[in-house]
């Protein structure tokens, strides 16, 4: 029996099989789709073109898999939208988080930090939830629990995190989008004397940040992003380590009605990393444009080279896999 066909196996140990490099391929192939439209300033020509190929590739895999967390609902396809069952069906349930283009604004201008990513776990596992706004705040390991808190007062979070490094305010730097609906955040962590890097795009990569503070400088991430990104962001936090909250942003009746229909009866509900992502959690991520998390897709000839990353959180794992592609550079990725 082949590997593909053998589903009498524990589905963890599926899960394992598929995610070791089946998942990296699905990663993988959306990158390299979105990075042939890399600076074409057609944002979504170039989400298209990831989405197609990840779709394309999700559904080779021997899983019963459904989208949990999405780009969009059911009446948005042609997009990986929530609900939408992917897999050939023969293996285990499992739930699925999708970005196939995080950062359609730095893949359109061929700016840094675009990525291809999603994450994977056995059914159950991951917040279901509508494409809608998240609340969110995380810090990387080494902290003890609810040193940091949602609910707090921005400021109160920069010197309680401050006081836990054993540093001053004005040592601690948090990672922001650029956005006008975080002037008054933005103002309240400079008050402190904290130092803020602001970001265009790439809320995955920024949570990530957090967990690679010697690397990348960042403390904190703090304010409103996508929720997709926020699932993400949590299923890479849970297998490196470091602290997560997020908040569902539902702020129409119509999201509060189609949260519900996903089981969600609190609209408050403040998530911690744990109920965002549980379980065996594997998080895949290829660059599409170079970034300070992985280098973009080269097309080199007759060869294309992709970096992707890959977390598991059972293990604490965390490769770095680099692919010189010949098969996708002759065959214009068919």
């Amino acid at each position: 029996m082949s590997e593909h066909n053998d589903i009498t196996v524990r589905p963890r140990e599926v899960i394992e099989r598929i995610l070791s490099m089946e998942l990296v391929r699905v990663t993988e192939r959306a990158a390299v789709s979105a990075a042939l439209l890399r600076g074409r300033g057609d944002e979504k020509a170039a989400d298209q073109a990831a989405v197609d190929a990840m779709r394309r590739e999700l559904n080779k895999l021997p899983i019963d898999g459904r989208i949990v967390i999405g780009e969009g609902e059911r009446d948005e396809a042609p997009m990986l939208f929530i609900g939408e069952k992917v897999g050939n069906g023969t293996g285990p349930k499992v739930d699925i988080a999708v970005d196939p283009l995080e950062g359609t604004t730095l893949c359109a201008k061929d700016m840094p930090g675009a990525i291809a990513v999603m994450a994977m776990a056995q059914a159950g596992s991951l917040l279901y939830a509508p494409d809608v706004y998240m609340d969110k705040i995380a810090i990387g390991p080494g902290y003890a629990p609810g040193i940091v808190d949602l609910d707090a007062k921005p400021e109160d979070n920069i010197h309680a995190l401050a006081k836990a490094k054993g540093v001053k305010p004005s040592e601690i730097t948090a990672l922001i989008m650029d956005r006008p609906r975080h002037a008054e955040l933005i103002d309240a962590v400079r008050k402190t004397g904290a130092s803020i890097r602001l970001i265009t795009d790439g809320d995955v990569a920024g949570v990530i940040f957090t967990a690679m503070q010697q690397q990348t400088g960042i403390d904190i991430y703090l304010g409103i992003g996508g929720a997709p990104e926020g699932v993400l962001a949590a299923a890479a936090l849970r297998c490196v380590g470091g602290q997560m909250q997020g908040r569902l942003i539902l702020d129409s009746q119509e999201k509060v009605e189609r949260a519900k229909t996903m089981g969600i009866t609190d609209p408050l509900k403040k998530y911690d990393m744990n109920e965002l992502a549980s379980g065996d959690v594997i998080v895949s991520a290829t660059g599409v444009t170079d970034g300070a998390l992985l280098a973009g897709v080269k097309f080199k000839g007759d060869v294309i080279e992709t970096e992707t990353i890959v977390y598991r959180s059972i293990t604490g794992t965390v490769r770095k896999i680099y692919g010189e592609h010949r098969e996708m550079a002759k065959f214009n990725l068919d």
